[in-house]
């Protein structure tokens, strides 16, 4: 994979992390991607953030190790805690697994952050068993079988109906399946859809920190519900939900409006009053 700026590597936990540092001074952030995502996919969300900003490759992701311990939200959560420690993020946002993996942090360390974004989170303390996430399993097999094309169609099929024909849509699809081909990813495809981030939902009432919940509807892969329900459980929480067609795709715009007005403070009332909606107070 190619960036603009070189990567580091950082000794984490288990391994070695793969990590990219841009800008400079405050606020420090770290940006965690979802699950067969990577540094990549994760920077447009941090385009309007300013201060320092640091993206990770999770483990089995880019050029991050990929240890035999098995995958648990735990795991991921020692990992981001090791990069943001490393670079003393105070700001952190998680797209789909990677708001797991700060459920799970949180869960351990309320206060550790001063602002949180959760974007499309798909599970809290409670397993599911749909058929979105049986896909999952379906995929490691194409990751496996190294069947580049067949992953690339997984990928264009999980899109909303309305973005899946554009060029857009599957060049970045077919870039998506190339890196993960023959990747240890498929363990993680295995094992994180029957786990779950959070051992216990009411853990998150001891979360001080202002939160942003960007959910969207039509997603089954990150059911609307889920981002309701984190909303919910956490004290200071505004929630969004999007309507169809993909927070990275015709909400992408609106997605990174509502990044940088949140991790830039944005005006202390609105939040507030916004905040107080969400919960219905």
């Amino acid at each position: 994979m190619t960036f603009t700026r070189p990567t580091s590597m950082l000794a984490g936990p288990t391994g070695g992390i793969e990590y990219l540092t841009i800008g400079q001074g405050t606020p420090s952030s770290v940006f965690a991607h979802g699950l067969g995502g990577s540094i990549t996919t994760t920077r447009p969300f941090a385009s309007g953030v300013p201060g320092t900003r640091t993206f990770l490759h999770f483990r089995g992701h880019g050029a991050s190790e990929a240890p035999e311990t098995a995958w648990t939200y735990p795991t991921l959560a020692a990992e981001l805690r090791a990069v943001a420690d490393h670079v003393a993020a105070r700001q952190c946002l998680g797209v789909s697994m990677g708001a797991g993996a700060m459920c799970a942090l949180l869960e351990q360390t309320p206060d550790r952050f001063d602002r949180l974004v959760f974007v499309i989170p798909a599970l809290l303390d409670r397993p599911r068993t749909d058929a979105a996430l049986q896909r999952l399993v379906d995929l490691a097999d194409l990751v496996d079988d190294r069947d580049v094309e067949g992953i690339a169609a997984h990928f264009v099929n999980e899109q909303p109906e309305e973005v899946r024909d554009t060029d857009l849509v599957r060049g970045w699809a077919a870039e998506q399946a190339r890196l993960l081909s023959g990747t240890p990813v498929s363990r993680a495809l295995r094992a994180l859809p029957r786990a779950v981030p959070l051992t216990d939902r009411a853990s998150l009432g001891r979360v001080a920190a202002p939160a942003l919940v960007i959910g969207q509807e039509d997603d089954a892969a990150h059911p609307a519900g889920i981002a309701r329900e984190l909303a919910e459980a956490l004290p200071d929480a505004r929630l969004e939900i999007l309507p169809p067609g993909g927070v990275l795709w015709s909400h992408r715009r609106r997605v990174r409006e509502l990044v940088s007005e949140f991790m830039t403070g944005g005006d202390a009332a609105a939040w507030k009053a916004s905040a107080s909606a969400a919960h219905g107070r």
